[in-house]
């Protein structure tokens, strides 16, 4: 569709200079798909049973869709270093956007150090070396896990985006060799798991799946945090978000599917789940099913690596653009390296926050590995959900004050268009936030049982000190750095009596 006329969008934060352009289209959409494929949660929503297939399908074209419309043409008109940080700062000030990236970064190292870490220490534990459950071995596969992770995101981007690319590509094929080898399992066994899938939605359903599922399918405007490293996002970041959220969908679809025509829903569990369906299929290979198998689980942990690579290396810009423009704690936080290019600083601070919650996460929270996941996992939606509900909006707002920026895509139907799909995703995000803090108060309310203990495997006292902890922990540590930027900047403008121009000079300097 037709733009309207062109002029160069704002700059709400200059870029950092030691930035250079390394990402073409194939690498933005590697990266879309690295970070948003998830083994980790294709096994909570596998436990849904077979309506979980259709909750799939409904929520990806009622959310997706319009989630995939709203940013293709905001992350296009919008193209700058900080990407969502840089949208909300636009629309409704520093403060805010402060606040909002810190809910959006946060949720990465926790997810790192908790879900994605559990998740490849079982698959690994169980199909590729003994590691025990808080063990020696244990911790340290865990902490060599994080912080090989955070090595990714502190090289060069055009040196770290192969280890990416090669988490997405190794994804794709892991879901195209199950779901094939689950067709021939099912062809040779039968598809005992169909026999007892149930396909129609209900009502508790959907109230369980809907923040897994939301969380599966957000993030994919996440390159854009790299905005100014693209060699073309005008132009890329519409057809890449199209193409990666494509194949997303079908990544989640197939898998699940093939689990649950193998397995019933109740023998699936959430962490455990696609490699227990893997380890029975691969029985048709025979004597190299063991080989293949650890071989699976090699790939496995290393596509969860890989993802949590993804993510830090978007998310730390994010946040070190807000830090670099006074919005979290001192403007040294948001340096980039000099020659790599990176928010090293940033890096480092996102390493220590997955050490810590992971340690928090072994230790803290009494119950089977299982529960410990479930638990970590909502806190981590609970976060990134949240932060859409001011992302979301300010996308709106922009439309209307910035008219004049060109956009190269634009939503079908104009203004009219932007606002239903903006409605459309923002009541889902408002839904599966209150799912996510609050699970078992719309099933009160509705009528339909919900046993809290037998769900979730904690008290609702545990659960909700994680969960509602974790916020006002994060509302705290925002307020706080806002206010210690605040009081930094007026410091330095007092001592050095420098222009903005000039103090925005010094934030990016080099990271020793």
């Amino acid at each position: 569709m037709s733009a309207p006329p062109a002029s160069p969008a704002p700059a709400a934060v200059p870029p950092p200079p030691h930035l250079s352009r390394s990402l073409r289209r194939f690498d933005i959409m590697a990266m879309g798909i690295a970070a948003v494929i998830s083994f980790d949660v294709v096994g909570q929503i596998a436990t849904g049973g077979g309506e979980a297939v259709t909750w799939t399908a409904v929520i990806a074209l009622l959310f997706l869709v319009p989630y995939a419309l709203l940013f293709a043409e905001t992350g296009a008109a919008f193209p700058q270093e900080g990407g969502p940080y840089v949208w909300v700062k636009l629309a409704y000030g520093k403060a805010t956007a402060a606040l909002t990236t810190l809910f959006y970064w946060v949720t990465n190292p926790v997810w790192l150090g908790g879900s994605l870490v559990f998740a490849a220490s079982d698959a690994w534990n169980s199909y590729v070396s003994h590691l025990g459950s808080g063990t020696f071995a244990d911790y340290v596969f865990k902490l060599a896990f994080i912080w090989a992770s955070i090595l990714t995101a502190v090289v060069s981007l055009r040196r770290g985006k192969w280890i990416t690319t090669a988490g997405a590509v190794v994804k794709v094929g892991c879901v195209l060799l199950f779901t094939g080898t689950a067709l021939a399992y099912g062809l040779r066994h039968g598809f005992a798991g169909l026999h007892h899938a149930r396909f129609t939605p209900t009502t508790a359903g959907f109230l369980a799946l809907v923040p897994v599922l939301l969380f599966a399918y957000v993030g994919f405007e996440a390159p854009n945090a790299a905005g100014d490293e693209m060699h073309d996002a005008k132009r890329d970041v519409p057809v890449s978000i199209a193409v990666s959220a494509s194949v997303a969908t079908c990544c989640y679809l197939l898998p699940v599917l093939a689990i649950l025509s193998v397995a019933p829903a109740d023998k699936v569990t959430g962490i455990g789940g696609f490699m227990e369906a893997a380890a029975l299929v691969f029985g048709v290979y025979g004597s190299w099913s063991g080989p293949l198998l650890t071989a699976a689980g090699v790939m496995f942990a290393f596509a969860l690596l890989t993802q949590g690579s993804a993510w830090m290396i978007v998310s730390d810009r994010m946040q070190a653009m807000a830090a670099a423009d006074g919005g979290f704690f001192g403007r040294s936080l948001g340096a980039f390296h000099r020659g790599l290019g990176t928010p090293v600083r940033m890096n480092l601070v996102s390493g220590i926050t997955a050490t810590f919650f992971m340690i928090a996460a072994t230790n803290l929270v009494r119950g089977d590995s299982a529960a410990v996941f479930g638990v970590v996992l909502t806190v981590a939606i609970t976060t990134l959900l949240l932060s859409y509900l001011v992302v979301v909006p300010a996308l709106v707002t922009l439309r209307h004050r910035h008219r004049e920026a060109p956009r190269p895509y634009t939503v079908p139907f104009g203004n009219a268009g932007f606002r239903v799909c903006a409605v459309l995703v923002y009541v889902w995000i408002l839904l599966g936030s209150w799912v996510a803090l609050f699970p078992g108060t719309l099933e009160a309310v509705l009528g339909v049982g919900y046993d809290f203990r037998h769900t979730w495997g904690v008290t609702r006292t545990t659960f909700e000190a994680f969960t509602l902890g974790t916020v006002l922990l994060l509302l705290a540590i925002g307020a706080l750095g806002r206010g210690v930027g605040a009081i930094r900047d007026r410091a330095t403008r007092t001592e050095e009596g420098s222009d903005a121009s000039g103090s925005t000079a010094r934030v990016h300097t080099t990271a020793p």
